[in-house]
């Protein structure tokens, strides 16, 4: 007989059988190659159908079949289905993809293709990075066609600016970047390419990668590559100096909130008076200090533990000034406070289950999420209570931060609540 194409690739229960022989041609089987096929869970009428084709008369009466049911499904012999059916070879695979509703694509052929890219990769690599053979292994592991050229300029660029280290005289990221890569971005630390970068630099020191943003830069300022040193700053508000060099002076004689960036803290670093030092989070504590007159030394970190905010809290340490750390009561915020105090010994302060209460309910409106586990679990369990976060916003957070005398806790909330009118 010859079987309708259309009406064979549109009966569902024969759906199963279809699905199995296009995986078949899909893992690489030419359709001339495949002498059976097993399929699961065929319905019985689907079984009842095929045998009705494959079967002679004489194994029906003898009980015998060839379609017989194993532990891994139902055993089609292919070739003689076809001839049956009135079928030929080469349309096996149109009907199949008409059935399935989409297009064999030969993944034999693709596991070889991309098993010869990285191939191709590995030796490129070999020629170009001979220096750093455990990043090469990290670099070719995953390639794949589509990502092939991005891998190759990752290798070209990552042997260029490895191939001259130390660099002397230093010179910033930015600007070896866009000579090595084209792209003065290409090896941001936050990037992928500026992550292997690391890699390359730590492979080549013989020590392990950091994962700390100060010791990251410092990685790579020891081979003359200078990262972010200028961007990103950290307040100081009231803090005093002793020291006769440009940041003393700055400090001792500002008024204001003083930004130093990283080249500051670590090329001219003041000497500070050994008084505690507040840190938080927000910018607008800082405000809050300005506003009521608050002399206690202070310093901001902007809500983030970057290279110069490690280089603040290593200063303070390395000099002997007593620390004391205050964040948002959220995630983010108890997260950083664990980890300040824990790496430096800061004292917590304003971060407890006493200040929860005295928010009562008008916390805030922001729901507060997972509590991390390095979080005290008697402040864990106020927090949740309550459902919110607290941010440093809050007066009853000000007013324990800023030690207001009741004067001018007066004064700086009436300022307050004219500023919320």
């Amino acid at each position: 007989m010859t079987a309708d194409r259309t009406i064979l690739a549109a009966d569902p229960e024969l759906a199963p059988l279809w699905q199995a022989i296009h995986d078949r041609l899909s893992a690489g089987s030419a359709p001339a190659d495949i002498v059976t096929v097993t399929v699961p869970d065929l319905a019985p009428g689907a079984v009842a159908a095929l045998k009705s084709w494959l079967d002679t008369p004489a194994q029906r009466r003898r009980g015998r079949t060839r379609v017989p049911r194993t532990d891994r499904g139902v055993k089609v012999p292919l070739p003689p289905l076809l001839d049956a059916l009135g079928l030929a070879t080469d349309t096996l695979q149109s009907l199949v993809e008409d059935a399935v509703g989409r297009a064999v694509i030969n993944r034999r052929h693709g596991r070889l293709a991309t098993a010869e890219l990285r191939r191709e990769l590995m030796h490129h690599a070999q020629e170009q990075l001979p220096h750093l053979p455990r990043l090469r292994a990290r670099l070719t592991s995953g390639a794949d066609e589509e990502s092939a050229a991005a891998m190759r300029r990752l290798i070209d660029s990552l042997a260029s600016i490895t191939r001259c280290l130390p660099h002397t005289p230093p010179r910033a990221l930015a600007k070896l970047a866009h000579d090595h890569a084209g792209d003065p971005h290409y090896f941001d630390l936050a990037t992928p390419a500026g992550q292997r970068l690391v890699s390359a630099v730590a492979e080549l020191a013989g020590q392990p990668e950091p994962a700390r943003p100060d010791h990251i830069r410092s990685l790579l300022a020891g081979h003359g590559i200078i990262a972010d040193r200028l961007s990103a700053t950290v307040l100081l508000h009231r803090v005093r100096a002793l020291g006769d060099g440009p940041i003393d002076r700055r400090l001792n004689e500002a008024v204001t909130p003083v930004a130093l960036n990283l080249l500051d803290l670590i090329h001219t670093p003041p000497r500070l008076a050994p008084e505690p030092l507040t840190v938080v989070e927000n910018p607008s504590v800082l405000e809050a200090a300005l506003e009521c007159a608050s002399t206690q030394p202070m310093a901001c970190t902007s809500g983030q533990l970057r290279a110069v905010d490690h280089a603040l809290f290593q200063l303070a340490v390395d000099q002997g000034v007593p620390l004391r750390y205050a964040g948002d009561l959220d995630a983010s915020g108890l997260h950083i406070a664990a980890t300040v105090e824990q790496t430096y010994g800061a004292t917590l302060v304003a971060m407890d289950t006493a200040l929860v209460r005295a928010a009562g309910d008008l916390p805030s409106a922001v729901p507060l999420g997972l509590v991390p586990s390095s979080c005290d679990p008697a402040l864990a369990a106020q927090l949740q209570a309550t459902g919110r976060v607290l941010y440093q916003e809050h007066d009853v957070i000000l007013t324990r931060l800023l030690d207001v005398t009741s004067s001018k806790r007066r004064a700086w909330q009436s300022v307050s609540q004219e500023a919320g009118e």
